[in-house]
């Protein structure tokens, strides 16, 4: 009894692309039979299973050290909820460290950790799932996914068609998780898209248009121009006096709430004046609701601490916030910390608290929160890289540094060696430009460490190779370049005859753009 215990839970971590080491002291949840995907092979097997059996495939792509990732291994993995809606697809999961796996998330696109989607046997994407939304909404658009079928593409070019979308079809367009998909729509150009789809939908699906119209304006860029005017100011006054509306829409009214105000309100005046005043108290609520995530809770002081300074540069360093706001930043990340017992949970929300006190000047107290958990957590290297982010907000450059430098000879899994490698060269080129000899060093590593990848030209890895080849030539120091350039030839004669997009991103490398 006691070995096929022991058995399934070995099974259950190598299903999800965790070593031993890299495990959190939680086990993972033993309800979701997920198939780890290392190759097209292994995707083609998982869309022909669900052919057979009729389901669609469930696609969880994500990384053990990513925090969002960790959340949702605390919480909406663990539903029973969500367990058993599982049982009607194929669940698949894509660990970013996998070899192979950032070809594979370059074929979904797929980009930032984590992303849930949902594809239909023939492998066309239904939707994304919202991991920042509440679990229960996450097991409701699942079900709405499962009922619905027709692909994300099919029901977005109907609706900026003109042509109707049923009530299911628009609620699924209103919790699509637009922020992680810039393929279908850039950025910048989401926010009017999302206001165009919340006015084609009110007739139809009202609840649906809501979400859309905050979806436009938490999306809503510097000095972009919305339609929104009296009508928008009023709709989120709304939201905000509601209990239920504002926990409904949290991870909008929330998250995005300086970007609200701003898009509202952009100068300071009556009408920014009434948008905190029915800000604070719902954020406080929010806060102090016991039955939300950590996460959530601390995204509600967050937004607060961000109103707080709406008016100051975005990098100001000593904002100057109110006393008790301070306090209170204080005591509520120190109660997180204090009450988590949940690994994987601590992963997400140390980063989070560490952040929020960061954010509101309390620098002293975010470095110790992080230090005090670098022997708790099993990727140390993540907090090491907030540690030298604080470092640099702060100016001491020596110590950012060191705190990248270690985060990089610790990261584990050949994605997030190159990604962390990549930022530790950035920091060394802008911090440090006259120390060519330790640039040129971690320069020929990350080429090295490349060379050992098949995948290194795919994906998230590619786009870390590519910023490091810009920071070198910024830093154009002539004879280290022309050593450089011979390593990556190297490197790139080496790749796979066969796969031209891998060799002609890697024949980009250290050559100037046109």
């Amino acid at each position: 009894m006691k070995t096929s215990v022991i058995a399934g839970a070995l099974l259950a971590g190598l299903l999800l692309g965790q070593s031993a080491a890299a495990a959190p002291t939680q086990p993972q949840p033993q309800g979701i039979a997920w198939i780890a995907a290392r190759s097209d092979a292994d995707i083609e097997r998982a869309l022909a299973q669900a052919g057979k059996q009729n389901k669609p495939v469930l696609l969880y792509w994500g990384a053990s050290w990513c925090p969002p990732c960790n959340q949702l291994k605390a919480t909406l993995f663990k539903r029973q909820d969500f367990i058993t809606q599982t049982r009607a697809v194929v669940p698949v999961n894509l660990d970013g460290d996998l070899p192979g796996a950032q070809r594979l998330g370059a074929r979904f696109k797929v980009r930032g950790y984590p992303t849930l989607i949902l594809l239909n046997p023939a492998g066309e994407e239904i939707t994304r799932l919202p991991g920042e939304v509440d679990g229960a909404q996450v097991v409701e658009l699942l079900q709405l996914g499962l009922a619905n079928g027709r692909g994300f593409g099919a029901v977005l070019a109907d609706a900026r068609a003109g042509r109707a979308l049923n009530a299911n079809e628009w609620r699924m367009l209103g919790f699509y998780a637009w922020e992680s998909d810039d393929g279908t729509v850039a950025p910048k150009e989401r926010a009017a898209l999302l206001g165009q789809l919340a006015q084609a939908a009110e007739p139809v699906a009202p609840e649906a248009a809501l979400r859309l119209r905050l979806k436009a304006l938490s999306n809503s860029q510097e000095g972009q121009a919305l339609p929104a005017g009296a009508a928008g100011q009023a709709l989120v006054l709304q939201q905000l006096a509601s209990a239920q509306a504002s926990r409904e829409q949290l991870d909008v009214l929330a998250f995005g709430a300086a970007r609200i105000v701003r898009a509202l309100a952009p100068k300071p005046g009556e009408a920014r004046d009434a948008l905190l005043a029915a800000y604070e108290p719902a954020l406080r609520r929010l806060q102090a609701d016991a039955g939300l995530a950590r996460v959530d809770r601390l995204g509600a002081l967050l937004a607060r601490v961000e109103l707080a300074r709406l008016d100051q540069p975005a990098d100001s360093v000593r904002p100057g916030l109110p006393e008790p706001l301070l306090q209170e930043a204080r005591a509520f990340t120190a109660q997180q910390d204090r009450e988590i017992s949940d690994g994987y949970e601590r992963q997400s929300v140390i980063n989070w608290a560490a952040h929020v006190l960061g954010r509101a000047g309390l620098w002293s107290d975010s470095d110790a929160l992080l230090k005090a958990n670098l022997a708790r957590s099993p990727d140390s290297y993540y907090l090491m890289s907030h540690l030298g982010g604080n470092a640099r907000a702060q100016g001491l450059k020596q110590q950012a540094l060191d705190w990248h430098g270690q985060a990089f000879a610790k990261s584990q899994g050949p994605a997030t060696r190159l990604q962390w490698g990549a930022s530790y060269l950035s920091e060394l080129v802008q911090l440090s430009p006259q120390d060519g000899a330790r640039i040129e060093r971690t320069a020929l590593q990350l080429l090295d460490e490349a060379a050992k990848d098949r995948g290194a030209f795919h994906g998230r890895s590619a786009r870390s190779l590519q910023r490091a080849s810009d920071e070198l030539l910024a830093w154009n120091q002539g004879p280290a370049l022309k050593r450089l350039r011979q390593r990556s030839a190297k490197l790139c004669a080496g790749l796979p005859a066969d796969d031209e997009g891998q060799r002609k991103a890697c024949a980009a490398l250290l050559k100037p753009k046109a």
